[in-house]
């Protein structure tokens, strides 16, 4: 296992240099890019939406903390402590979409490409369709994470023991895909085909959607807190490990009985991996502060940042993949153009 250290620069291709760097001045828990400009959320009350210049403007969008946030091309949209869920634009203009009755925490929310939005309060996950009704359903224990399937309005609904799969505008449509344990972070691939949620424990767990068959995806010495899918969804990048760990999803079997691939190892733990939306490259953001830019072919590695700042928290590209944007659990930041 290699250790980076800064005299290392010489063996791999940096671009550190080529970095803007960009202070926040508070506690950054994700960033999302509406077109080119990157909207760095704080852990309390506000956004900071940063241009590609690096001009920083703060928009207040709660009154306590932000617990969740999910963005499309247009829009963001996030919950809070104050029982709010609000989305914000480009513009930076904020509007209130939902207040819940009792003012309980909103600690999940997922986004649909037709602008549905979901929510979670408690144990009810809540749809808002677009046609003026809300509709809710409750699953035996606290929701740990939503999201849409990418064909057709669907709702994966994370909780104890296992998801519940529900189709909002279907009476009694509602499958439950079971495994014991707490299960958290949820996605679906690309292709619709498989389902995956990060656990509680240090795993992940996966299902064939066509058959329900498991997907038992282990060995990780860490929490998995951070998925993302590498460009046409052959493979499911996760942080967890002191390398990235690269599942195998181009198969109809997904990686059943298939070892993962481990890329750009450090003794550090990966705390953030995003990958690129059009080519086989992935961003990975570890503890120690590093950020190294990798493919996926041969491992070949871009250092982008030094380590010996706080763990990378957040990290995401723009639509075209022209910008990658970063910041540190302290707020310290960067914008790279490529």
């Amino acid at each position: 296992m290699k250790e980076f250290d800064p005299g290392e620069a010489a063996s791999i291709i940096s671009v550190t240099d080529k970095v803007v760097p960009v202070a926040i001045g508070m506690a950054v828990t994700s960033v999302h890019f509406l077109g080119d400009t990157a909207a760095f959320v704080g852990a309390e009350e506000s956004v900071a939406m940063v241009s590609g210049q690096g001009d920083i403007s703060r928009v207040s969008v709660h009154g306590g903390g932000i617990l969740c946030a999910a963005a499309d091309s247009g829009r963001i949209v996030l919950g809070g402590d104050d029982g709010k869920l609000v989305s914000l634009n480009a513009k930076g203009e904020v509007v209130l979409l939902a207040t819940d009755a009792k003012r309980r925490w909103i600690d999940n929310v997922a986004l649909h490409p037709d602008g549905v939005v979901a929510w979670s309060v408690g144990k009810t996950a809540f749809v808002h369709t677009g046609k003026g009704e809300d509709k809710s359903f409750e699953v035996p224990s606290t929701v740990g994470g939503l999201v849409f399937a990418p064909k057709g309005l669907r709702l994966a609904i994370a909780h104890y023991n296992g998801v519940t799969l529900w189709f909002p505008n279907m009476v009694g449509s509602a499958e439950v895909l079971e495994w014991a344990g707490s299960h958290l972070g949820v996605v679906f691939s690309p292709d619709n085909k498989f389902l995956v949620t990060a656990m509680h424990e240090p795993a992940l767990h996966g299902w064939r959607l066509a058959d329900s068959r498991h997907m038992r995806m282990t060995g990780y010495p860490g929490r998995v807190r951070s998925m993302s899918w590498s460009a046409g969804g052959k493979a499911l990048a996760t942080s967890g490990a002191d390398s990235v760990i690269l599942w195998p999803f181009a198969s109809k079997d997904g990686p059943m009985g298939k070892e993962p691939a481990m890329l750009a190892p450090l003794q550090a733990r990966a705390s953030m991996v995003a990958c690129h939306p059009k080519q086989d490259i992935f961003a990975a953001g570890y503890s120690d502060g590093t950020i190294l830019m990798v493919r996926l072919q041969d491992g070949a590695e871009i250092l982008v940042r030094k380590n010996g700042t706080a763990p990378v928290s957040a990290l995401a590209w723009n639509a075209k993949g022209t910008l990658l944007a970063f910041a540190d659990e302290e707020g310290d930041a960067g914008l790279l153009a490529l």
